[in-house]
């Protein structure tokens, strides 16, 4: 999974290293990050409400990514009607996690090549990199120009698409940071400064950090019961944060699940969203890979775990 914007081209290093470093990435990611530990601090004083707000706004930001540039834009996994999709691109913005354009792109380039230099966040470089460092360098040549083979003309295609894409920057200030901030102020006398830093700045933190989660430990640590001969897990503790995401060695092995794993009595929250949507008649097309599909895998690849 993606995350905010970071410089391409320039000096991309050869395989192993060698990558310049972009300060300017550091510095804000150190000050939000700071930020945030801040914020922590303002719990205690904060009113109940603004705090059930900022999580009501974690799971908004979250199905950006999970149901929106994720599981519909990047995969394909199923169809969304205009207003879904007007909504997941708003979703989206809240996430600030590059427009979905871009997320799409990347994350389409990481399943292509993934655990190899044209990953963009390559796990095999360690926990770090595949967590937060690889924004913290340019991109490595291999991510570029492997990345201009592969047709994204469909994203664009979208009219949802290409008008988030036109106005990013001002959907990005409008729905992670003036609405998360102003409504608890307006609707129940908190203070600006609380608002701010908790349902903005500690929201955004923990998004993000959930997000690299994703990229990092569930492609680490956990069993791999569909194909021991990929990287990717499963891992609960990345499911339970990024609200379903964690069934990493199913969704590596059926990307174009929409569940993004076995169906079932399972902590999925993006699936129940996407089956929600279904019944009220803003989802068609759900693809999802047989149960006999599944278990002839299971027994060819799988590690025997499940």
């Amino acid at each position: 999974m993606a995350a905010p914007r970071r410089a391409a081209g320039g000096e991309a290093g050869s395989a192993g290293g060698g990558q310049a470093i972009v300060w300017r990435n550091v510095v804000l990611m150190g000050l939000l990050h700071l930020g945030a530990v801040y914020a922590l601090s303002l719990v205690p004083r904060a009113h109940i409400l603004t705090l059930l707000w900022a999580y009501l706004c974690f799971l908004m930001t979250a199905l950006g990514v999970t149901a929106g540039a994720h599981r519909l834009w990047s995969h394909r996994s199923y169809k969304a009607k205009l207003p879904l999709r007007i909504f997941l691109a708003a979703a989206n913005s809240m996430a600030f996690q590059n427009d979905i354009y871009e997320w799409s792109r990347d994350h389409r380039v990481h399943h292509k090549y993934s655990e190899t230099d044209a990953d963009p966040h390559n796990a095999r470089r360690g926990f770090f990199f595949s967590h937060i460092g690889w924004l913290f360098v340019r991109k490595h040549r291999d991510v570029i120009e492997k990345g201009r083979k592969l047709d994204f003309t469909d994203l664009l295609d979208d009219p949802v698409v290409r008008f988030q894409r036109k106005y990013y920057k001002s959907s990005v200030v409008l729905m992670c940071f003036v609405i998360p901030t102003v409504v608890p102020w307006y609707l129940w006398g908190e203070s600006l400064w609380n608002a701010y830093f908790l349902a903005s700045i500690l929201r955004y933190t923990i998004s993000l950090n959930v997000t690299w989660l994703v990229n990092s430990a569930a492609h680490m640590y956990g069993n791999r019961p569909y194909d021991k001969n990929i990287n990717p897990r499963q891992n609960t503790l990345v499911t339970l944060g990024a609200i379903g995401e964690g069934f990493h060695n199913y969704h590596h092995t059926f990307p174009f699940d929409y569940s993004a794993s076995e169906l079932g009595l399972k902590f999925n929250p993006t699936t129940w969203f996407i089956d929600f949507m279904f019944w009220l008649g803003l989802v068609t097309d759900r693809k999802q890979a047989p149960k006999e599909m599944i278990q002839a895998r299971k027994e060819r690849t799988g590690d025997g775990s499940a």
